[in-house]
């Protein structure tokens, strides 16, 4: 596998577009589109929040009953969620509006939609924004970009990522964009994620990839422990890169597997860093766990804990919460026996031995605390299962921003 630059224009036969429509904010882009010049399987995954909204309903359907997509138009400002009736029929209305824009079936179009919960869509602007996108998308690296930057919220970075790999001897690429800053705790998978790959690859074969990387990468994350209303991942095949196709249980699978895992890990990363109010990235790593499960449950207690939280942000290491939210999280373990580190560039230091202090050095744990990217690494002695979930600290500026948010 190559680590690439780029986006959801990275595979062949992709366009993308951002542009300024006006839906809620000025002077900033607010919708985006990425096209399939051939059509693309599609494959995603869904909030499990019982309240959805309503692109995420249309996507599903979308998902489960069709065989191939061509387009994904997406706008931020307003969630379209908790819209009612009204709100659906918006829905549609966009999908179809940005297929006549780009003369294919609003069947064809994917929608996805983040911002204020409870507002209606506004079909002035986003009239102007179908034209916009269909007359400015391009397959260029600077599109994709365009595009990443049009689904910024409260994001303050944009994200993308890209990487290639060879499938019997044919180069295959994938790219995506992601964005999430608040309302992060993603469990299926306001986060919004499309990713594109040039692969051959069955439909089945693809949404098993795609469940499989997001429960490794977007399910690991969490800023502040509220799932969204319109999470949504969704991954477009468009079949040109000419391999023969990927069949489950294989190496060339394995290879498949691996880039669409790095792209979407990169992503979750990066939203996680990109917390609302955050100043650092919080990475927990468990090794040592008696099963893939408990290793999930206590890698993700570590990164959602407000005090493991707070106490990352202060750049003190209090590891008593560290293994208090191990402790809480379900998972049975001798806490006689845990270890802890604290990595980051600065160095390692070893906090806890056999679930005591290790008489560690404040001053360089607070230096290694001080760094932008901290890793924790709790080794719980009870097998040989690992896991790693990513988080953020948790400053005076999240609430701010959460204050105020809708005005």
């Amino acid at each position: 596998m190559e680590i690439i630059e780029g986006g959801v224009t990275a595979a062949k036969g992709f366009f993308a577009a951002g542009v300024m429509a006006g839906i809620k904010y000025k002077n900033r882009k607010d919708m985006a589109l990425v096209y399939s010049e051939y059509p693309a399987v599609c494959a995603g995954t869904f909030t499990k929040n019982v309240v959805k909204a309503a692109p995420v309903k249309w996507d599903m359907k979308l998902v489960k009953e069709r065989d191939t997509v061509r387009a994904v138009v997406l706008n931020s400002g307003i969630a379209n969620a908790c819209t009612g009736e009204e709100g659906v029929s918006y829905n549609e209305w966009m999908a179809e509006n940005m297929g006549k824009a780009l003369n294919i079936s609003k069947y064809d179009v994917c929608t996805a939609s983040t911002g204020v919960i409870g507002m209606q869509l506004v079909k002035e602007p986003m009239a102007k924004g179908f034209k916009l996108l269909a007359e400015s998308m391009a397959d260029t690296k600077e599109a994709g970009t365009l595009a990443a930057e049009a689904i910024m919220t409260t994001d303050t970075v944009s994200k993308e990522a890209a990487a290639v790999c060879s499938i019997a001897g044919k180069k295959v690429t994938v790219g995506g964009m992601s964005k999430g800053s608040g309302m992060i705790h993603p469990d299926m998978a306001t986060m919004l994620c499309v990713i594109t790959t040039d692969a051959v690859i069955a439909k089945d074969v693809l949404q098993k990839a795609v469940s499989d990387a997001v429960n490794e990468t977007f399910n690991m994350i969490s800023v502040d422990r509220d799932t969204s209303t319109n999470d949504t991942v969704l991954v477009l095949a468009d079949q040109a890169a000419g391999n023969d196709s990927i069949m489950p249980d294989t190496k060339e699978y394995d290879e498949f597997y691996k880039t669409l895992r790095y792209v979407a890990e990169s992503l979750a990363k990066k939203m996680a860093a990109d917390g609302e109010g955050a100043t650092k990235l919080l990475e927990a790593k468990v090794v040592g766990a008696k099963s893939a499960e408990d290793a999930k449950v206590l890698a993700k207690s570590v990164i959602t804990s407000n005090l493991v939280k707070t106490a990352v942000y202060g750049s003190d290491a209090n590891w008593g919460r560290i293994l208090c939210a191990l402790g809480y999280s379900g998972a049975v373990f001798d806490p006689e026996i845990v270890d802890i580190d604290i990595i980051s560039e600065s160095g390692r230091q070893n906090l806890v031995k056999d679930g005591k202090s290790s008489g560690y050095s404040e001053e360089f744990a607070t230096k290694i605390l001080s760094d932008k990217e901290v890793t924790v690494i709790c080794d719980m002695k009870m097998g040989e299962a690992s896991a790693a979930a990513w988080g953020c600290d948790l400053t005076y500026d999240y609430v701010k921003i959460n204050g105020d948010y809708r005005s």
